[in-house]
């Protein structure tokens, strides 16, 4: 597998809603890519697979069920899955199919808040996917303008469901959790974001949304359930993940370019939050030793 994403071209043309692929195949052969498309991919009869979303890998149990935003980096490969009678059916539309205008009415809103954080991955439940696989499965069977509303009662019902998870971590946290947005986080974050490899105090965020630094401590304490530090730590490491899969520089390189200040603080916060080195993460990634 290539630690470099694809850009893919989908076959969806402008004239479509949206495009669905219903397989039954023995293997997983196409490699980590990304599209423009919002992709809604359900995988059954797979136990063992390894799905990549952005910066997390994680092996899959029988049934899978993820909804990926635009430009997000994924892929599914075999790693252990021994099945060869793998179903994956793949609902692909373009971004424009549900204009702004239609996604703000009141009655939209749960869908509106899905697609907008679908740009971290979402995966939902085992009992969503029990529930909700029968519709999907039958998808490519309906034509025509019931196909479209099929579609939306298929997106209505994942966005009110329950348990679901998002799969990428670190840059973008500013909008994992919308309920705690607010126009200093807006500016805070947006700040370490673009200045995550230089040095970042906490009298320079809380300067920039003018509060004190006691203030501001508090403030995103209670907004995100975490310092200062910590989630400038996870934006950093959401960056260095994404290095170590798409870059050849070494750890130490890395370690630096993320504004760490000495490897053996990176190496422990890295290993606290992906249960392995950064050495490890990419080996495991790639699987090759190119870049140790």
């Amino acid at each position: 597998m290539s630690h470099h994403p694809v850009k893919e071209v989908t076959p969806l043309r402008e004239t479509e809603c949206f495009t669905v692929f219903h397989r039954i195949k023995d293997k997983f052969d196409f490699p980590y890519h990304y599209h423009e498309e919002y992709e809604l991919n359900m995988i059954l009869n797979a136990s063992g697979a390894q799905r990549v979303v952005g910066d997390r890998i994680e092996e899959i149990g029988d049934c899978e069920l993820v909804l990926t935003g635009p430009n997000l980096p994924h892929g599914w490969f075999n790693h252990n899955c021994r099945s060869k009678n793998i179903v994956e059916v793949t609902v692909q539309w373009n971004k424009d199919l549900f204009s702004d205008q239609f996604l703000n009415k009141n009655q939209l809103n749960f869908i509106k808040r899905m697609l907008q954080i679908s740009s971290f991955g979402i995966k939902f439940s085992k009992s969503t996917i029990q529930s909700i696989a029968p519709e999907i499965l039958n998808l490519h069977k309906t034509v025509g303008f019931d196909s479209v509303i099929k579609l939306m009662l298929i997106l209505r019902d994942l966005s009110v469901s329950k348990d679901t998870e998002l799969l990428v971590e670190g840059d973008m946290l500013l909008d994992k959790s919308l309920n705690f947005r607010s126009r200093r986080l807006d500016v805070a974050f947006d700040y370490m974001n673009k200045n995550f490899s230089k040095l970042i105090s906490l009298n320079d965020i809380a300067e920039l949304v003018n509060m004190s630094e006691v203030s501001f401590s508090r403030f995103i304490k209670k907004r995100t359930g975490k310092t200062f530090i910590d989630n400038l730590n996870e934006i950093r490491l959401g960056h260095a993940t994404r290095m170590l899969i798409e870059t050849s520089n070494t750890v130490a390189e890395i370690c630096y370019l993320c504004g760490f200040n000495n490897i053996s603080n990176f190496n422990r916060a890295f290993k606290r939050k992906k249960n392995c080195t950064p050495s490890a993460y990419r080996l495991n990634f790639s699987g090759s030793r190119v870049f140790i």
